[in-house]
């Protein structure tokens, strides 16, 4: 007896919208790094603008997070693991998560 692997249309469907979802590299507030700090690592490794990088910052100080690069699961990674390195709070998300 073989099992059936195909896939169900409903959740085919969820699926290839899951996959769809872009990625998103997250960084946390934490109660060690100042804010012209975390400004400054921004503008750093993404090469955005001091109004934008000033801006995300604020969101992370606030808000508690911020989503500070969207794309494909390898490069948010690549992101969260730079964060690490500056001593950052962060993580790797699907767009929609919570």
């Amino acid at each position: 007896m073989m099992a059936d692997t195909r896939l169900r249309p409903d959740r085919a469907s969820e699926l290839a919208a899951q996959q769809e979802r872009p990625w998103q590299a997250v960084v946390w507030d934490d109660p060690v790094n100042l804010m012209s700090y975390v400004s400054f690592v921004f503008r750093r490794h993404f090469g955005i603008t001091r109004e934008r990088a000033d801006e995300l910052m604020m969101r992370v100080h606030t808000a508690g997070s911020a989503v500070v690069a969207e794309g494909g699961r390898e490069a948010m990674e690549l992101h969260v693991e730079a964060m690490h390195g500056y001593g950052l709070w962060a993580t790797v998300r699907q767009e929609g998560d919570a």
